[in-house]
């Protein structure tokens, strides 16, 4: 039997790919439903070539478009609105979500999914960020695997198999520095959209684009590494490591370290969530250490990065922080891909927000949902 995927967010970077890891291995895997928020045309596209038992457009003023577009595929059920991502991956044929959707939208359907007993291939980091023990409990009460899809906690997991009794010393988390690592910090205010989506080494989209040039990004992944993986920010180390060959590493208490290398291609993370134990064959570039040359390691400046630091704050305050950072961080990230905010305006919004907003330590699903509204329109009160 082929093991049926559901894809949340299957039009954008991860989600695409995904597909070409299923396309790959077609004999293992089959699509059970498509998801988009906007993409009406390539999310049609893709149903048209991969059949799925169903489609979701999640702004449902784009329904009748969509249901136009499908017209000729009556097998395929079409949907709309967040209410229909919430019952899809309730489906009893489906064996796993992969949650490829952007931001906050992506906390609640991964919720149903988990409370469903579907296993869970994890790339939209928001939801541990926000929501992180809130996820591990439930995931924990419906016996449920969350499989991490980000390269660096991918990598973290795959150096963590088979050391089940050896408690982490270190997690070094490593980042690209992204288009901005050399560029001297005064010229920070006058970088524009189209400098900052020139990312050295991945092809992603155009939000985790801007979060990685803020080094957002990696604040997120520290959050999410904490939750993931049962540390403390303190056992969490930031290494700037330019060539993105090293894609994380886990140091143990003698002092070994174990490191996942490879080229940066999104696929070996999300083929490795979807056939684990078991690693399959993949096309493309294989990493080439002749070629590699030097690999650098760099300490962040957190002070040019000030989105990083305050990830670090979020972190160590706790309860709904984090989920305020990130809600401030989806406005301000709009309003500079809007050209409504400079490149430094956005980390003074987001520090500006985290100390406006209410704070709650022990914060509760329906809490991070009135957070996130809070945060949202502080932040883009601050925008004015």
């Amino acid at each position: 039997m082929k093991r049926q995927i559901a894809i949340l967010g299957s039009t954008g970077s991860i989600g695409t790919q995904a597909l070409q890891v299923i396309e790959e291995h077609s004999d293992l895997y089959e699509v059970y439903c498509l998801t988009a928020n906007n993409k009406v045309q390539l999310l049609a596209e893709q149903a048209h070539k991969f059949r799925p038992a169903a489609v979701v457009i999640a702004n449902e003023q784009r329904y009748d478009e969509l249901k136009s577009l499908m017209a000729d595929l009556p097998d395929v059920k079409v949907y709309a609105g967040a209410r229909a991502l919430d019952e899809i991956v309730e489906a009893g044929p489906i064996d796993m979500v992969l949650t490829a959707m952007v931001g906050f939208a992506g906390l609640s359907p991964t919720i149903h999914a988990i409370k469903a007993r579907k296993a869970i291939a994890l790339a939209n980091k928001e939801t541990l960020v926000v929501a992180g023990a809130l996820i591990l409990q439930l995931a924990q009460q419906y016996h449920v695997s969350i499989l991490p899809v980000d390269s660096e906690h991918s990598a973290i997991f795959q150096s963590l198999v088979g050391e089940d009794e050896n408690p982490i010393e270190k997690i070094l988390l490593t980042a690209s520095g992204g288009p901005f690592r050399l560029l001297p910090a005064e010229k920070l205010a006058t970088v524009t959209k189209a400098d900052a989506l020139r990312h050295p080494t991945w092809d992603m989209g155009a939000k985790i684009t801007i979060d990685s040039a803020t080094m957002m990004n990696k604040g997120f992944e520290v959050i999410e590494a904490k939750w993931l993986f049962g540390v403390e920010a303190e056992q969490i180390q930031v290494l700037v490591h330019p060539q993105s060959i090293v894609h994380s590493a886990v140091q143990f208490h003698d002092g070994s370290v174990k490191a996942q290398l490879g080229v940066p291609d999104m696929r070996l993370p999300i083929q490795y969530a979807l056939s684990f134990p078991r690693r399959l064959p993949l096309s493309g570039n294989k990493l080439n250490l002749f070629e590699s040359h030097a690999l650098e390691f760099f300490e962040p400046d957190l002070e040019k990065f000030r989105c990083l630091a305050l990830a670090f704050e979020a972190i160590k305050k706790g309860g709904n922080m984090p989920c305020i950072v990130n809600a401030a961080n989806e406005i301000v990230n709009r309003a500079f891909l809007e050209d409504r905010c400079s490149f430094p305006q956005m980390a003074d919004i987001i520090a500006t927000t985290m100390q406006k907003a209410t704070f709650s330590a022990t914060p509760d699903y329906d809490i991070y949902v009135e957070t996130d509204a809070e945060a949202r329109r502080i932040a883009s009160e601050l925008l004015r």
